[in-house]
Parts: C-alpha cells; structure tokens; sequence
C-alpha cells in the first residue's frame, strides 16, 4: 500500500515541488518530514511539477517504502497532524488516504484545476506580496471583456500557443473543461480546469485574459489566436506568485 496526501503550501521560497540542485523544494521537505517520522528513507512522488514561487491549495503527493508497509504504522487519521509537526510552517498536510500500490498521483489524474489570483487596488500591498499579482481598474466592462476571452479558451485544442520555451512536451492537445473569470471584493479570480497543463500555460492564459481585459487582444480573436499557434499574439505570460493548484481530480 502507499500513503496519499494532500498538502497546501506557500511556495514563495521553494524552487517548486521537484527536488532540484538550485534550491530548496516542497518534495525535499515532505520528504524529509515523512522520513524524520517512520524512522525510515521513503519515495515521494508529486502529482505535477510546480513552478518556483507557485503555490497549492489541495496538492496530491504519495508516499511509499521500500522495506515495508506503510499503512497501519500510524493511523491514517492520524497522519496529517503527525507530519505537520515535522514540517515547516508554509507547507500543511491537510488529510491522508491509504491507497493501492498501482495508484500513481500524475499518471491517474483526470483533471487539475489552477486559479491565478490578481488585487485590484490604485496602490501595491504588502499583505498580497508573494501571493498575488496586483492590476489596476478593472471596472464592469473591463471584466466582461477578461471573461469573454477566458470562456473562449474552453475546448480540445491544441494550445502551444501558450506553452513557454524549454519545453520538451510535444503532444501539445489538452481539454480545457471550464475557464472563467470571478471578482471576490478586490480579488479577480482566473480559473481554469483540464485534463492537464503545458509549460507556464496557466500563467499565459490567464495574461491573455487580462490584456483582453485592458483591449489589447479583442475576446473574439481568442480562437483564431490559439489556432494560429503564434505566441507572440498571446498576452504576458504573468508572474508565478498569483498561481494556485486548487484541486486534482483522479
């Protein structure tokens, strides 16, 4: 049997989920928690590799030995606060399952869903730093116009277009199930479901979306933008620090 978690964490000073030379990762830490516990060496794996300064509000991670079983060591209810106590405070075990060992948390998901999260305020704020990206003036029409393009992207398509260089991936299909766009006070909200992600795509989309907002893409053109696998008609691919995974379907 393996372990499966879902765990949140403030990714604003990790390198993103995959252990890396160049810096600290969320998998190195879960992974060196979950050790520090069983007493024992353990294999993490990631539902996806998240950017650095990307973070997660439901990530799926498993966790397995390889000299023995898991299961039944702790009580599974009883895990997530277990780990919580060795894990540092801007990454959270929020519940644990006892899953089979040929479950795998990337290859079986069905879907991902990511929110990009932007405040809309005349100034900067030092409570949103790291967490969200700051717009101004986004009025009624404004937000229509960011929605239109954002339903506009919804489909099986190929969407290279907003796939960033360095990418090895060359099936660049996806199904984009629901992508839309919501207001929450000063908060806009871009979110987006699929059956999965290129390279920075969410980030692209979801600068898309805005310079439609701002009148720089016409809603419209979103089709014909995405068929013509021209990147430079795309918006700004936006900062990671807006970027949420809110939730994995399996």
């Amino acid at each position: 049997m393996k372990l499966q978690l879902i765990l949140a964490y403030d990714g604003a000073r990790y390198c993103g989920w995959q252990s890396q030379r160049r810096g600290d990762s969320v998998q190195e830490a879960v992974t060196s928690a979950v050790s520090e516990l069983y007493g024992r060496q353990c294999l993490v794996t990631g539902c996806s590799r998240t950017d650095s300064g990307v973070h997660a509000r439901a990530y799926s991670c498993t966790v397995e030995f390889t000299d023995g079983d898991i299961c039944g060591v702790i009580p599974t209810e009883s895990v997530p606060r277990a780990l919580n106590a060795h894990l540092p405070g801007d990454i959270a075990v929020s519940a644990a399952f006892a899953v089979g060992d040929g479950f795998h948390p990337r290859y079986d998901v069905k879907s991902k869903t990511y929110e990009y999260v932007m405040y809309d305020t005349p100034e900067r704020s030092p409570f949103y730093a790291g967490r969200a990206y700051h717009i101004r003036s986004l009025d009624g029409d404004t937000l229509a116009r960011m929605s239109a393009a954002a339903g506009a992207m919804a489909g099986r398509r190929d969407f290279a277009v907003f796939m960033a260089s360095g990418s090895k991936i060359r099936d660049t299909v996806r199904e984009v199930y629901e992508c839309d766009v919501r207001r929450e006070g000063e908060l806009v909200i871009f979110r987006v479901s699929a059956d999965g992600f290129l390279y920075k795509m969410v980030r692209t989309m979801a600068g898309t979306a805005l310079a439609a907002a701002y009148g720089r893409i016409e809603p419209g053109d979103i089709g014909d933008i995405i068929e013509s696998g021209n990147r430079g008609r795309v918006g700004s691919t936006l900062p990671p620090e807006g970027l949420y995974l809110c939730r994995v379907d399996y």
